[in-house]
């Protein structure tokens, strides 16, 4: 393997591609062309909500764990893209729905569409296959789950205040990349509440098979989950402190509660 195969082995970014004259090569512009165009589906696109219902069900409803549907302010994919602050909260026939559902909760598990349909219809039932059982081993106290239409990472701020989470995981599809149009996104807000800002979160990126895979995501959204309730904060306060021969002692898909 010469130098620049090394190099393109360890990314998926567009190095080493060659050159074409002044240009580059015909098969590389097309090949930029099509991640293009399957970005742009990824955002002008929804999910399949009736079929990521189905695996959602097989998923909760062995916990008992309800699934509630919920829907932005925003009426329309044009004015979610056009208005991102629609996106950050719940219309009120949601509210109504969510407030039925008040408790006293560790933990509310959402899952947002955002910016990349493809990205919740391949990823979101994959990686929650993996999550919840290693979450339900801990013994939290599960809201039920939120599958959410036309939101921004923010909405989950006001989801978790209204059911009374202490702490809100949220699974959302990432702005699409070149290399990468499924990628999804976990951002972790303890004590949820209108008005919090990012600072306030913990986000792990790129949450796909081709990225940071279903296991050590879980591993890692387990292990700033169990920090954060443990003391009582999140984002730029808790630090990611997990050292890499973690996912090696707890390769067996399980974590040691330590709250």
């Amino acid at each position: 393997m010469n130098s620049k195969e090394f190099w393109k082995s360890l990314t998926s970014a567009r190095i080493g591609i060659g050159r074409s004259g002044g240009s580059i090569p015909t098969s590389e512009l097309l090949k930029f062309r099509l991640d293009h165009a399957r970005a742009r589906d990824a955002v002008l696109e929804e999910p399949d909500f009736d079929t990521l219902n189905i695996g959602l069900e097989k998923i909760f409803q062995p916990l008992g764990i309800e699934i509630l549907g919920i829907e932005s302010l925003a009426k329309s994919r044009e004015e979610y893209l056009l208005r991102p602050d629609l996106g950050r909260r719940i219309s009120e026939p949601s509210r109504s729905r969510l407030e039925s559902k008040k408790g006293k909760y560790d933990i509310v598990l959402i899952g947002v569409d955002g910016l990349s349909a493809k990205a919740i219809d391949s990823n979101l039932v994959p990686f929650l296959q993996v999550l919840v059982p290693i979450l339900s081993e801990q013994n939290y106290k599960i809201a039920p789950f939120v599958l959410g239409k036309l939101g921004r990472v923010a909405i989950g701020d006001e989801i978790g205040e209204i059911l009374g989470a202490k702490a809100v995981v949220l699974l959302i599809g990432e702005r699409p990349g070149l290399s990468s149009a499924d990628s999804l996104g976990m951002y972790l807000t303890f004590d949820p509440k209108l008005g919090k800002t990012d600072e306030s979160r913990n986000c792990i990126s790129n949450i796909r098979p081709d990225g940071l895979d279903f296991h050590k995501a879980s591993l890692k959204t387990a292990y700033l989950l169990s920090e954060s309730l443990k003391r009582g904060i999140s984002g730029v306060d808790l630090k990611d402190e997990m050292t890499p021969d973690f996912l090696e002692s707890n390769s067996k898909g399980s974590i040691s509660n330590r709250s």
